[in-house]
């Protein structure tokens, strides 16, 4: 079968090129970065399913009526039922699909704010964004290796425009790649992600949400709205473009309070039992509630700043997720409520009294606030973990308009052939609020229901054509059987195929090391070998920031805690400039 063109290399993006390959389609993906995963890595909470294995081994009674009812209720009443019943229907099947078909853990089932059951999937380490995506990522540039005439990767490929015929159907895109404008020929999947960092001069979060246009953002600076902006411009329909999610919790660096880009405080922080408190150490606000109406809660408390306060239960549940914190600096641990006390700035009975009043409602079940579940009361002599909390732009809920089958409607309502739309780019399935865990979900569904639809609609023309010929079999030819893709004149294979990285060297001191430690000369030590990351820093998923905080130091331990050893030969293997002298 012929290619279809999937453009971006996020989790919609690998879901819809996995699907693709199973239904027997060739895929070539091409992604704006240099390095997959967008950010579909940074989500720290887990993804949501209802009715699957997961939730029936621990005796969970969920089922997809009541995730459906949820979501609608979230999205007061704005989302599209059509599209709510595909992302709740198949969400158990997409989480059973990544544990099956990639071997992922994701036993550990939590509740996040706005669902009325646990429902959140994740596993025993790491962020489960970047675990999911990293798993079908790494899948994907393999089968780029040991198969190139079924899958082909062009990384650093900027779409400028979707290509049509003249019966309107999108027929191809052309890219930029290497300073050349190139083009490819296929039905498209438009996987591009949100627009909650575009800041740019023609920028929709300006046009259509101008009140939110100088928050700090959680989003990668690739998220400037491409795919929706590309899709407009040949007539797509956009839906709810002005409903753009501010997160209530984006974690705030003491030593940078002003930074731009966020990292987000994942809201399994507060479904494990975080407590929210203002300046003088008071709850103000149910910490389950809604996203919007936490952060509306957070923007109308005057007693700044707003902490999130973990206790050693919580703390324990979401052990790595602390830890992870503590290392990058945006949180801290105390070992008693004294401590805790004094970091707030308050009396000691100051916080005894708001952890009195909070177990009474764990015993009552009646909260001031409207809290209904809770993990047990607190004690005033425990440890604590905490970080400073401010409100940060997060999901964009608007985008191009879609059908059930992820068909990308025109103005007038009607698919345009040819082109279809997955995750964060689409809108319409979340209406004014996302739900937390449904964002990967998102991405996953409909990244395999656009991969099912552009499979069955290259079917569809290859029929036309046989029909058209005559039944000719040479009318075929190019588009079926075992033929090749058309490939891109440029293109991007694995570091690990490529054979060849710089092979280790010398040897150097960690004093030398340390003097690397500038944004335009980078080095660090990670598992004894020295890398020289200066150029791989505007393509790391988690932003240069994360790299920068390790500069001219061993980043061994925050390293294994996110990544799998195999990282560093696969994606920066000439990186590795040598090891550290004993």
């Amino acid at each position: 079968m012929a290619q279809v063109i999937v453009v971006g290399g996020g989790l919609a993006g690998l879901s819809a090129a996995h699907t693709l390959l199973e239904r027997g389609a060739n895929v070539l993906l091409l992604d704006k970065q240099g390095f997959m995963g967008g950010n579909s890595t940074k989500a720290t909470s887990g993804i949501n399913g209802a009715g699957t294995q997961s939730q029936q081994a621990l005796g969970i009674l969920d089922n997809v009526k009541t995730f459906f009812e949820d979501t609608k209720k979230s999205a007061r009443d704005l989302a599209r039922d059509d599209l709510i019943r595909v992302l709740t229907g198949r969400s158990g099947d997409a989480v059973n699909w990544l544990q099956d078909r990639f071997g992922l853990d994701l036993s550990k089932v939590s509740r996040l704010g706005g669902h009325s059951q646990p429902r959140t999937h994740r596993g025993d380490a790491q962020f489960p964004g970047m675990v999911i995506t990293y798993a079908q990522m790494e899948r994907l540039e393999d089968l780029a290796v040991s198969n190139p005439d079924r899958v082909k990767i062009v990384k650093k490929a900027r779409v400028t425009k979707l290509v049509k015929d003249e019966s309107g159907a999108v027929i191809g895109v052309e890219y930029v790649h290497g300073g050349n404008t190139e083009t490819a020929h296929g039905p498209v999947i438009l996987a591009t992600g949100g627009y909650a960092a575009d800041f740019t001069e023609n920028s929709l979060l300006k046009k259509y949400r101008p009140e939110y246009f100088n928050l700090p953002t959680t989003n990668g600076d690739h998220c400037t709205g491409d795919g929706q902006k590309l899709a407009i411009s040949i007539g797509a329909s956009g839906i709810d473009l002005e409903k753009v999610q501010v997160h209530p919790t984006g974690l705030v660096d003491p030593k940078d309070p002003d930074a731009k880009v966020k990292f987000l405080a994942a809201e399994a922080l507060r479904g494990v039992g975080g407590l929210l408190l203002d300046s003088k150490g008071q709850r103000f606000v149910d910490e389950l509630q809604h996203r919007d109406y936490v952060t509306g809660k957070m923007w109308e408390n005057k007693n700044h700043p707003i902490r999130l306060v973990l206790n050693g239960r919580a703390s324990k549940d979401i052990e790595w997720h602390c830890k992870h914190y503590v290392g990058r600096g945006l949180m801290k641990r105390f070992d008693s409520g004294e401590a805790l006390a004094k970091e707030f700035g308050v009396a000691p009975e100051v916080l005894k009294k708001t952890f009195e009043d909070y177990n009474q409602s764990v015993r009552t079940k009646k909260d001031p606030f409207g809290k209904k579940f809770f993990q047990g009361e607190w004690s005033f002599n425990d440890i604590f973990h905490v970080a400073m909390m401010t409100p940060v732009l997060h999901y964009t809920m608007g985008g191009l308009e879609i059908d059930p089958e992820s068909r990308v409607l025109d103005t007038n309502g009607k698919p345009i052939p040819g082109l279809f739309a997955a995750g964060e780019v689409a809108g319409g399935v979340h209406g004014a609020n996302r739900l937390g865990g449904s964002s990967l979900l998102g991405c996953v569904v409909f990244g395999r229901v656009s991969g099912d639809s552009a499979a069955a609609y290259l079917l569809q023309a290859a029929s036309a054509a046989v029909q058209k010929a005559g039944g000719r079999l040479s009318a075929l030819s190019g588009q079926l059987g075992s033929g090749a893709a058309p490939a891109p004149a440029a293109e991007s294979t694995p570091a690990s195929a490529a054979g060849a990285g710089k092979a280790p060297g010398g040897e150097y001191t960690m004093e030398e090391v340390a003097k690397h430690n500038k944004k335009d000369d980078v080095w660090v030590v990670v598992n004894g070998q020295v890398l020289d990351v200066t150029n791989f820093l505007p393509d790391h998923p988690g932003g240069e920031k994360a790299i920068l905080l390790y500069a001219g130091r061993d980043a061994t331990e925050e390293f294994n805690m996110l990544h799998d050893p195999k990282v560093i030969p696969r994606y920066a293997p000439d990186a590795v400039i040598g090891k550290v002298k004993a």
